[in-house]
């Protein structure tokens, strides 16, 4: 099953993004993502994939050029048919998960090697302990981080100002959550 199209939306009376994506197939997946899960994600694929880019440059540089690649990635979009509007989203035809969207309670992050290829495996961590994967080349995954991270501005939440706490290769949400005593 391959991603064909990645979608979100900001949605002010629900303080959430609705996410969705559609695959070759035409299966169409729906979830929610709050406001703490979008800015985990973007703060833990930033991280990961400088962690990727550090296994052949110095970190340095590594920097540099995940920002020259997200900043290109932004202006090949916002100019992608010369009417500075994307390709418009096909809904699918099939719901594996059901049609109505899905909270996403947790998310967690690894670099994995496929078939030779780096890529990103998200774990969407779903009510009743269900599991969604998916495995994002560094093109998906650079369309995902520039796609949340303009509903992210729009919506004016905060960026993170530090990376989530875990291991270098492997970041969950779970770990990064701060717990304040309340007396």
């Amino acid at each position: 099953m391959g991603i064909k199209q990645l979608n979100a939306t900001y949605l002010i009376h629900e303080d959430r993004i609705l996410f969705r994506f559609n695959t070759d197939e035409a299966a169409e997946f729906r979830f929610w993502f709050t406001r703490r899960v979008s800015l985990f994600i973007l703060g833990a694929t930033a991280h990961l994939y400088e962690k990727q880019l550090e296994k052949n440059h110095a970190p340095e540089t590594a920097k540099a050029i995940a920002q020259f690649e997200q900043a290109s990635l932004e202006d090949q979009i916002s100019h992608s048919d010369g009417s500075g509007k994307a390709e418009e989203y096909q809904g699918g035809t099939q719901y594996p998960l059901g049609a109505d969207a899905l909270l996403v309670m947790d998310v967690k992050c690894q670099l994995t090697n496929e078939s030779g290829a780096d890529v990103l495996s998200l774990d969407f961590i779903l009510p009743g302990n269900a599991n969604l994967n998916l495995k994002l080349d560094g093109r998906m995954l650079q369309a995902l981080c520039v796609l949340l991270n303009h509903l992210v501005v729009n919506a004016q939440w905060q960026t993170p100002s530090q990376l989530p706490a875990g291991e270098p290769e492997q970041v969950s949400l779970e770990k990064s959550a701060t717990k304040i005593p309340l007396h």
